[in-house]
C-alpha cells in the first residue's frame, strides 16, 4: 500500500517536472525567435536610427521616465542625424520601434483602422478606469465614441460654463483665507463694499503673499468641476480634501503615478499576481476602486431612474454629461445599449480626462505665468479690460473680507454672463495663453500605436535607409505586424522646425503670427497642436477643457499675481505632472507664491 502511495506521488512530481520542462523550453524557444530570428527579418532593422547593444533600451531618451527633459534634445539630435522618420530600440536591440515626424506617417499611423493602442496600455488603463472609451478599440470604440460625442458638443459645453465660474471662485475664496489679513487692527470691512473704496485702502491690501500648493488645489477645484458638470453631483473636494471619492482617486493615481516597474510589467501579463501576492501598491489600487465602485454604481443608478422620469414627464432640464449620456443610450436599440457597469466606465474616464488633464494644463499655465511676469500682467489686463467684464457671478465670495473687492462682485442674470463669456473665450490673449501652454506642456507627452496587421506607411519625406538606398516622397516604409510606433506628441509640440528657433519658450504671441509650417492644414492634430490627438481617437473634451481652463484664468487672475516659489520639474507618468525639483518621491506638487492683486 505504501509503495502505491510513494508510486502515486512520484508519478506526480514526475509530471509536473515535465510540465515545467515543456513550459521552460516554451519559454526559451519563444526568447530565442523574438531576440535573434524576428530581428533578422524586421523591416524596420532597415530604417535609420540609432544603435544600441543586446539589452540596451533607449526608453528613457524619448518616453515618459525617468524624466522628459531628456526628450526634445534627444528629438531634435536624432531627427539631425536620420531624418524625420527612424527606428529606435524599445526592451533591447531585439525590440525594433518606430517614431516619425512626418505628417503624413502620424497621420496614417492615427486614421488608419490597421493601428491600435497596445494591449498592454488598455490594460493598465482598464485597470484603473474601466472598459470606457479610453481603453477601447475597434467596434466598442465607435459605439462609445458615438454616444459620448453630443454631451461634449459646443452647445453642451456652453452650458457648463457657469459650474466652471462657481468653482473658480470658489477656489479663489479658498485661496483668500491662507493669505494672512494685511490689516493689523483687525477691521473689517464690508462683504459688499460701496463703489468709493478709495486708493489708498487698496494700496494697503498687498501683501508678502503665502506659497500655496497650486497643483493640489486645482485638482480639488477641477474634481469639483467634473463632478457637478459630469455627474451633477458635489464631491465638495474644494471644502474637504478628504472627501471620500476625492481621495480614493488620488490614492489609487498617485500609486500609478510611481510608474508600473518591473512588477507592474509582470502584473500585466499574470494578473493572478494581484491576488495570490498583493503588494501596498495593489491593496491601495484594490481599496480605492471598490469605493469608486460604490458610488459609482449609487450615482448611476438614481441618475438613471432621474432622467426616465424626466423623460416620462417629457421634461429636458438635466444638462450634465452623465445625464445626457444616459439619455442617448436609452434611445438606442436596447441590444445595443450601454450595461449599467459600461457607464460606470465612461464615469471612470470622465474623471480622469475631466478632472487630472485639465488641472494639470492649468497648474502649468500658472506656472508658467509665474516665470514671465510682463505675460501674466498681460494676461491680468486684458481680461480685467474685457467690456462688461463685472458681468461674471461672485458665487462664494460673501466670506471674503479684503479691502479691495475685485471686479467680479456685481450680481449677474445668465444672459449676462453668456454675453460677457463669449467676450472673454474670444479675447484673443487668453487663448494664446491656453494654446501656449497646452503646446509647451500637453498632459499627454506621447502615445503609441501597435500594427495589427502588415502595412506600407506612406511619407512625405525621404528615408536613407541603412544600406544607403533612399525611399523618396510618396513612397511607402513597411511595417509587420505586432510592430510598435510612437507618437512623440511633446516633440512635435516642440519641434523647431515646425515653431522656429524659440519653440522651447514660452511665447503666447506665436500664435498671432504662426509660421508656415505650424499654420499649414496639413499640421496633424486638432488646433494645429498634437496634445488632443488627432483621428477617430482625438480627444472629445478638448472644448470642455479650454473653456474650463480660461474660465479659471479669467477668474483667478484678476484677483491674485503668482510668483516662483522654487525649482519645478517634469515627471511623465500617466500625466505629465510638476514637482519640487529632486523630490518626485512627495508626489505632485507645484508650490507658487500667491498675492493678492492689486
Amino acid at each position: 500500500m505504501a509503495f502505491n502511495v510513494l508510486a502515486v506521488v512520484f508519478l506526480v512530481f514526475k509530471v509536473i517536472a515535465v510540465c515545467l520542462a515543456l513550459l521552460l523550453a516554451r519559454g526559451l524557444l519563444w526568447m530565442a525567435n523574438m531576440v535573434l530570428v524576428m530581428p533578422l527579418f524586421d523591416p524596420l532593422k532597415n530604417l535609420p536610427g540609432p544603435d544600441a547593444a543586446m539589452f540596451e533600451t533607449h526608453f528613457p531618451n524619448v518616453m515618459k521616465f525617468p524624466s522628459p527633459s531628456r526628450s526634445p534634445s534627444t528629438h531634435e539630435d536624432w531627427k539631425k542625424k536620420f531624418g524625420k522618420t527612424f527606428r529606435f530600440h524599445g526592451f533591447g536591440k531585439y525590440d525594433y520601434r518606430l517614431m516619425s515626424f512626418d505628417f503624413r506617417v502620424i497621420s496614417h499611423v492615427l486614421t488608419s483602422t490597421t493601428y491600435e493602442k497596445p494591449w498592454q496600455t488598455r490594460a493598465l488603463l482598464a485597470r484603473l478606469i474601466g472598459r470606457g472609451i479610453f481603453s477601447m478599440e475597434g467596434d466598442e470604440h465607435r459605439f462609445q465614441r458615438r454616444i459620448l460625442g453630443p454631451a461634449f458638443s459646443q452647445q453642451s459645453v456652453k452650458s457648463m460654463v457657469p459650474i466652471f465660474l462657481q468653482k473658480a471662485h470658489q477656489l479663489c475664496d479658498r485661496w483668500d483665507s491662507l493669505i494672512p489679513n494685511p490689516f493689523s487692527n483687525d477691521e473689517c470691512y464690508p462683504l459688499d463694499p460701496p463703489p468709493a473704496y478709495t486708493a489708498e485702502t487698496a494700496s494697503v491690501e498687498k501683501t508678502e503673499g503665502v506659497t500655496i500648493d497650486v497643483a493640489q488645489w486645482l485638482s480639488r477645484a477641477s474634481f469639483d468641476v467634473i463632478g457637478l458638470a459630469g455627474f451633477d453631483y458635489s464631491f465638495q473636494a474644494l471644502d474637504d480634501e478628504s472627501e471620500k471619492v476625492y481621495m480614493a482617486y488620488r490614492r489609487m493615481f498617485d500609486v500609478a503615478d510611481k510608474g508600473p516597474k518591473l512588477r507592474g510589467i509582470f502584473e500585466l501579463y499574470f494578473p493572478v499576481i494581484r491576488t495570490i501576492w498583493p503588494n501596498h501598491g495593489t491593496k491601495v489600487t484594490n481599496e480605492s476602486l471598490r469605493i469608486i465602485n460604490i458610488a459609482g454604481k449609487s450615482l448611476v443608478s438614481a441618475k438613471k431612474a432621474s432622467v426616465i422620469a424626466e423623460i416620462s414627464k417629457q421634461e429636458n432640464w438635466q444638462k450634465d454629461i452623465l445625464s445626457l449620456l444616459i439619455k442617448a443610450n436609452l434611445s438606442n436599440d436596447p441590444s445595443k445599449r450601454l450595461t449599467d457597469q459600461e457607464l460606470l466606465d465612461q464615469c471612470s474616464t470622465f474623471l480622469l480626462a475631466g478632472s487630472d488633464s485639465v488641472s494639470t494644463a492649468l497648474s502649468w499655465c500658472l506656472h508658467f505665468l509665474s516665470l514671465n511676469p510682463e505675460i501674466q500682467n498681460r494676461l491680468r489686463t486684458e481680461i480685467i479690460s474685457i467690456d462688461d467684464y463685472d458681468a461674471l457671478p461672485s458665487e462664494g465670495k460673501n466670506s471674503r473680507s479684503s479691502a479691495t473687492p475685485p471686479p467680479t462682485y456685481r450680481s449677474a442674470t445668465h444672459e449676462s454672463i453668456g454675453e460677457c463669456w463669449e467676450r472673454i473665450t474670444a479675447s484673443p490673449y487668453i487663448d494664446a495663453v491656453v494654446r501656449e501652454t497646452l503646446r509647451l506642456c500637453p498632459p499627454v507627452h506621447s502615445t503609441i500605436r501597435v500594427a495589427t496587421a502588415d502595412d506600407q506607411i506612406p511619407v512625405s519625406h525621404p528615408v536613407v535607409l541603412q544600406d544607403g538606398t533612399t525611399v523618396e516622397n510618396a513612397g511607402f516604409i513597411k511595417i509587420r505586424q505586432g510592430s510598435y510606433i510612437h507618437i512623440p506628441i511633446e516633440g512635435l509640440n516642440l519641434c523647431t522646425e515646425i515653431w522656429g528657433k524659440d519653440a522651447l519658450e514660452f511665447n503666447p504671441d506665436r500664435w498671432f503670427s504662426l509660421p508656415s509650417t505650424a499654420s499649414s492644414s496639413n499640421v496633424p492634430g486638432l488646433g494645429n497642436v498634437m496634445t488632443f490627438g488627432m483621428g477617430p481617437h482625438s480627444c472629445l473634451g478638448y472644448k470642455f477643457t479650454i473653456n474650463e481652463m480660461k474660465a479659471f484664468l479669467a477668474t483667478i487672475l484678476p484677483q491674485f499675481s503668482f510668483n516662483p516659489a522654487t525649482d519645478i520639474s517634469k515627471f511623465n507618468s500617466i500625466l505629465t505632472r510638476p514637482y519640487v525639483t529632486g523630490k518626485w518621491g512627495l508626489g505632485t506638487q507645484l508650490p507658487l507664491v500667491v498675492q493678492r492683486y492689486p
